[in-house]
């Protein structure tokens, strides 16, 4: 069942969007932020809420946001849950920055007037810090430690459309598949396919 009112807080980091539920409207149950993303997936009245979220007219299809959760434990400010149009993300770096802003502002980090503040955030892939930036009680950037990352595997040879590249694989909160800057199998949209 569809709530009345869903109250949220929108920020933008350089232009990227999010929005900040603090108080989901549909209980999301678990014992970590982890365990409260694998249940929101299954869970038909999260996902409808973030379907809602997510969609025109109070949405759009590069919408991102966060549901405000319980931390793991008390070694953090709060914990998230990171959605998009397609689902729940296991991280999201602009969330972050936008989560560290919204803390100070809403008083769940407390922040000097000019100096720096450490926000700690639980996410589904661990703990993340947002180090706030104030001067004369604005802030004025915000930069964050991710957890910790690690190469998987080293020259996994994978078949694409253009032929075989190898790749390194990578973990820092979730996936990745970083590319040498000059292998042909990365692009640019100003660069060209090189053999």
């Amino acid at each position: 069942m569809r709530p009345r009112a869903i109250s949220t807080v929108d920020h933008h980091t350089a232009g990227e969007p999010f929005r900040i539920v603090p108080d989901p409207p549909v209980p999301i149950p678990g014992t970590t932020v982890a365990d409260r993303r694998a249940r929101a997936i299954e869970d038909p009245e999260v996902q409808e809420l973030r379907a809602v979220l997510c969609s025109e007219p109070r949405g759009h299809a590069d919408m991102y946001g966060g549901f405000v959760v319980p931390p793991d434990d008390a070694g953090a400010h709060l914990g998230v849950l990171f959605w998009h149009k397609d689902g729940f993300s296991t991280a999201c770096g602009h969330g972050t920055i936008a989560l560290g802003v919204w803390a100070v502002d809403t008083g769940r980090g407390a922040a000097p007037g000019t100096g720096s503040v450490d926000v700690v955030v639980d996410v589904p892939s661990g703990r993340v810090t947002a180090r706030v930036h104030r001067e004369g009680g604005r802030t004025v950037a915000v930069d964050f430690v991710n957890v910790p990352s690690w190469v998987v595997a080293r020259e996994v040879p994978v078949t694409t459309s253009r032929g075989e590249v190898t790749v390194t694989l990578a973990y820092g909160g979730r996936s990745t598949r970083p590319c040498p800057p000059r292998s042909w199998a990365c692009r640019s949209p100003r660069s060209t396919w090189a053999s």
